[in-house]
Protein backbone atom coordinates (compact mmCIF):
# COMPACT_ATOMS: atom_id res chain seq x y z
CA UNK A 1 0.00 0.00 0.00
CA UNK A 2 1.65 3.57 -0.87
CA UNK A 3 0.53 5.23 -3.90
CA UNK A 4 -2.82 7.17 -2.39
CA UNK A 5 -2.45 7.19 1.09
CA UNK A 6 1.19 8.99 0.64
CA UNK A 7 -0.44 11.48 -2.31
CA UNK A 8 -2.94 12.40 0.72
CA UNK A 9 -0.13 12.89 3.09
CA UNK A 10 2.30 14.80 0.44
CA UNK A 11 -0.53 17.32 -0.40
CA UNK A 12 -1.50 18.05 3.40
CA UNK A 13 2.33 18.57 3.90
CA UNK A 14 2.79 20.79 0.78
CA UNK A 15 -0.36 23.10 1.44
CA UNK A 16 1.86 24.86 3.54
CA UNK A 17 5.23 23.09 4.74
CA UNK A 18 6.52 25.50 7.42
CA UNK A 19 3.12 25.41 9.69
CA UNK A 20 2.79 22.62 12.04
CA UNK A 21 1.41 19.28 11.12
CA UNK A 22 1.57 16.79 13.40
CA UNK A 23 2.13 18.21 17.20
CA UNK A 24 2.79 15.78 19.84
CA UNK A 25 2.34 16.12 23.63
CA UNK A 26 2.96 13.57 26.49
CA UNK A 27 1.44 14.96 29.55
CA UNK A 28 3.08 12.26 31.70
CA UNK A 29 7.10 13.29 30.62
CA UNK A 30 6.35 16.49 29.71
CA UNK A 31 7.20 15.72 25.94
CA UNK A 32 6.02 18.06 23.15
CA UNK A 33 7.36 18.02 19.27
CA UNK A 34 6.04 20.36 16.44
CA UNK A 35 6.66 19.19 13.33
CA UNK A 36 6.03 21.08 10.48
CA UNK A 37 4.73 19.39 7.07
CA UNK A 38 8.46 19.18 5.57
CA UNK A 39 9.64 18.34 8.89
CA UNK A 40 7.52 14.78 8.75
CA UNK A 41 7.49 14.07 5.17
CA UNK A 42 11.54 14.44 5.67
CA UNK A 43 11.01 11.52 8.22
CA UNK A 44 8.88 9.71 6.48
CA UNK A 45 11.27 9.46 3.45
CA UNK A 46 14.49 8.49 5.73
CA UNK A 47 12.08 5.40 6.86
CA UNK A 48 11.41 4.85 3.19
CA UNK A 49 15.33 4.82 1.84
CA UNK A 50 16.02 2.64 4.51
CA UNK A 51 13.28 -0.01 3.88
CA UNK A 52 14.13 0.20 0.16
CA UNK A 53 17.98 1.09 0.57
CA UNK A 54 18.63 -0.13 3.50
CA UNK A 55 17.06 -3.81 3.58
CA UNK A 56 15.85 -4.20 0.17
CA UNK A 57 12.41 -4.25 0.61
CA UNK A 58 9.45 -3.16 -1.55
CA UNK A 59 6.13 -4.27 -2.93
CA UNK A 60 5.05 -7.35 -1.73
CA UNK A 61 7.12 -7.32 1.99
CA UNK A 62 5.67 -6.76 4.74
CA UNK A 63 6.37 -4.63 7.89
CA UNK A 64 5.46 -5.52 11.63
CA UNK A 65 4.30 -2.70 13.80
CA UNK A 66 4.09 -3.00 17.80
CA UNK A 67 3.74 1.05 18.13
CA UNK A 68 1.45 3.27 20.04
CA UNK A 69 0.35 6.62 18.51
CA UNK A 70 3.60 8.74 18.66
CA UNK A 71 4.78 11.02 15.85
CA UNK A 72 7.32 8.67 14.95
CA UNK A 73 4.76 5.82 14.74
CA UNK A 74 3.64 7.77 11.93
CA UNK A 75 6.89 8.44 10.30
CA UNK A 76 7.22 4.50 10.21
CA UNK A 77 3.56 3.98 8.86
CA UNK A 78 3.90 6.17 6.17
CA UNK A 79 7.55 5.42 5.17
CA UNK A 80 6.37 2.33 5.15
CA UNK A 81 3.50 3.09 2.19
CA UNK A 82 5.51 5.21 0.61
CA UNK A 83 7.71 2.00 0.02
CA UNK A 84 4.87 -0.11 -0.97
CA UNK A 85 5.74 -2.44 1.75
CA UNK A 86 2.34 -3.58 3.77
CA UNK A 87 2.06 -2.68 7.46
CA UNK A 88 0.89 -5.39 9.86
CA UNK A 89 -0.67 -5.33 13.07
CA UNK A 90 -1.15 -7.48 16.19
CA UNK A 91 -3.84 -10.23 15.56
CA UNK A 92 -2.25 -10.81 11.95
CA UNK A 93 -2.55 -14.69 11.04
CA UNK A 94 -0.01 -16.94 12.60
CA UNK A 95 1.88 -19.26 10.11
CA UNK A 96 4.14 -21.58 11.96
CA UNK A 97 3.53 -20.10 15.78
CA UNK A 98 4.88 -16.97 14.21
CA UNK A 99 3.66 -13.80 12.80
CA UNK A 100 5.02 -13.68 9.17
CA UNK A 101 6.57 -10.22 8.33
CA UNK A 102 10.18 -8.94 6.80
CA UNK A 103 10.72 -6.18 9.24
CA UNK A 104 9.30 -5.13 12.65
CA UNK A 105 9.51 -1.68 14.27
CA UNK A 106 8.86 -2.45 18.29
CA UNK A 107 8.29 0.26 21.35
CA UNK A 108 11.28 -0.50 23.61
CA UNK A 109 8.23 -2.08 26.13
CA UNK A 110 7.29 -4.25 23.77
CA UNK A 111 10.40 -5.95 22.68
CA UNK A 112 9.53 -9.72 24.30
CA UNK A 113 5.80 -9.45 22.08
CA UNK A 114 8.33 -8.99 18.85
CA UNK A 115 9.41 -13.00 19.73
CA UNK A 116 5.80 -13.93 18.20
CA UNK A 117 7.21 -12.48 14.53
CA UNK A 118 9.19 -14.14 12.20
CA UNK A 119 11.32 -10.63 11.16
CA UNK A 120 14.85 -10.84 10.25
CA UNK A 121 15.28 -7.60 10.91
CA UNK A 122 14.30 -6.04 13.69
CA UNK A 123 14.49 -2.31 15.14
CA UNK A 124 13.42 -0.88 18.40
CA UNK A 125 12.15 2.64 19.22
CA UNK A 126 12.81 4.44 22.38
CA UNK A 127 10.26 7.31 21.68
CA UNK A 128 12.31 9.57 23.82
CA UNK A 129 11.56 13.53 23.20
CA UNK A 130 13.90 14.80 20.39
CA UNK A 131 14.49 10.98 19.27
CA UNK A 132 17.52 10.46 21.53
CA UNK A 133 19.14 7.35 20.81
CA UNK A 134 18.66 5.15 22.69
CA UNK A 135 21.27 4.19 25.50
CA UNK A 136 20.72 0.79 25.89
CA UNK A 137 19.57 -1.28 22.77
CA UNK A 138 18.32 -4.48 23.57
CA UNK A 139 19.91 -7.49 21.85
CA UNK A 140 19.06 -8.64 18.51
CA UNK A 141 17.56 -4.83 17.78
CA UNK A 142 18.78 -1.62 15.75
CA UNK A 143 18.03 1.24 17.14
CA UNK A 144 15.43 3.16 14.57
CA UNK A 145 16.00 6.89 15.77
CA UNK A 146 19.95 6.06 15.13
CA UNK A 147 19.87 4.06 12.14
CA UNK A 148 16.89 6.14 9.65
CA UNK A 149 18.59 9.46 10.28
CA UNK A 150 22.05 8.12 7.95
CA UNK A 151 19.62 7.82 5.30
CA UNK A 152 18.37 9.78 2.63
CA UNK A 153 15.88 12.71 2.85
CA UNK A 154 13.97 12.51 -0.47
CA UNK A 155 12.36 9.68 -1.57
CA UNK A 156 9.85 9.63 -4.41
CA UNK A 157 6.68 6.79 -3.49
CA UNK A 158 5.93 3.84 -5.75
CA UNK A 159 2.94 4.32 -8.46
CA UNK A 160 0.31 1.84 -6.07
CA UNK A 161 -3.41 2.26 -6.53
CA UNK A 162 -3.60 -1.06 -3.83
CA UNK A 163 -4.32 0.79 -1.20
CA UNK A 164 -7.41 2.68 -2.23
CA UNK A 165 -9.74 0.92 -0.42
CA UNK A 166 -7.71 1.97 3.20
CA UNK A 167 -7.97 5.89 2.07
CA UNK A 168 -11.81 5.12 1.48
CA UNK A 169 -11.92 3.86 4.30
CA UNK A 170 -10.15 6.82 6.03
CA UNK A 171 -12.28 8.65 4.44
CA UNK A 172 -15.36 7.82 5.50
CA UNK A 173 -14.07 8.09 9.01
CA UNK A 174 -12.93 11.59 8.28
CA UNK A 175 -16.72 12.10 7.70
CA UNK A 176 -18.32 10.23 10.42
CA UNK A 177 -15.70 12.01 13.05
CA UNK A 178 -17.06 14.93 11.32
CA UNK A 179 -13.36 16.14 10.44
CA UNK A 180 -13.04 18.79 7.38
CA UNK A 181 -10.28 20.49 5.39
CA UNK A 182 -8.47 23.15 7.64
CA UNK A 183 -9.86 21.64 11.09
CA UNK A 184 -6.84 21.50 13.66
CA UNK A 185 -7.97 18.21 15.61
CA UNK A 186 -6.86 17.01 19.24
CA UNK A 187 -6.60 13.36 19.64
CA UNK A 188 -6.74 11.73 22.91
CA UNK A 189 -4.20 8.83 22.06
CA UNK A 190 -5.51 6.26 24.68
CA UNK A 191 -8.85 6.40 23.31
CA UNK A 192 -7.71 6.23 19.62
CA UNK A 193 -4.98 4.20 19.13
CA UNK A 194 -6.15 2.87 15.87
CA UNK A 195 -4.29 5.01 13.19
CA UNK A 196 -7.37 5.32 11.14
CA UNK A 197 -8.56 7.44 13.72
CA UNK A 198 -5.58 9.44 15.19
CA UNK A 199 -3.64 9.55 11.73
CA UNK A 200 -5.46 8.36 8.13
CA UNK A 201 -8.63 9.94 8.94
CA UNK A 202 -7.21 13.24 9.84
CA UNK A 203 -5.14 13.05 6.47
CA UNK A 204 -7.99 12.58 4.37
CA UNK A 205 -9.87 14.74 5.76
CA UNK A 206 -7.44 17.73 5.44
CA UNK A 207 -7.39 18.52 9.15
CA UNK A 208 -3.92 18.79 11.16
CA UNK A 209 -3.14 17.19 14.16
CA UNK A 210 -2.93 17.33 17.66
CA UNK A 211 -1.75 14.20 19.32
CA UNK A 212 -1.75 13.81 22.83
CA UNK A 213 -0.66 10.93 25.40
CA UNK A 214 -1.62 10.75 29.01
CA UNK A 215 -3.88 13.20 27.94
CA UNK A 216 -4.44 15.09 31.91
CA UNK A 217 -8.60 16.42 31.30
CA UNK A 218 -7.49 19.86 33.57
CA UNK A 219 -4.44 21.22 30.41
CA UNK A 220 -7.62 20.56 27.95
CA UNK A 221 -9.33 23.64 27.06
CA UNK A 222 -5.89 25.73 27.82
CA UNK A 223 -4.10 23.29 24.92
CA UNK A 224 -7.28 23.29 22.51
CA UNK A 225 -7.47 27.58 22.75
CA UNK A 226 -3.32 27.62 22.25
CA UNK A 227 -3.16 24.70 19.84
CA UNK A 228 -6.07 26.32 17.47
CA UNK A 229 -8.01 23.51 17.79
CA UNK A 230 -11.46 23.50 15.93
CA UNK A 231 -11.93 19.77 16.77
CA UNK A 232 -11.61 17.18 19.30
CA UNK A 233 -11.47 13.47 19.27
CA UNK A 234 -11.43 12.72 23.09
Amino acid sequence: MSGIVIERFATAAAEDPAQPLLTWYDDATGDRTELSGATLDNWVAKTANLLVDGLGLGSGDRAGVLLPPHWQTAAVLLGAWAAGVEVVAPGAQVTNGKISVDVIFAAADRVNDAAEWSAGDRFVLGLAPMALPMRTVPSGFVDYAAEVLTFGDHFTPYPDQSDRSLVERAAARAADLGLKAGDRVLVDAAKHPDPLDWLLAPLAGGATLVLCAALDPAKLDDRAAAEKVTARLV
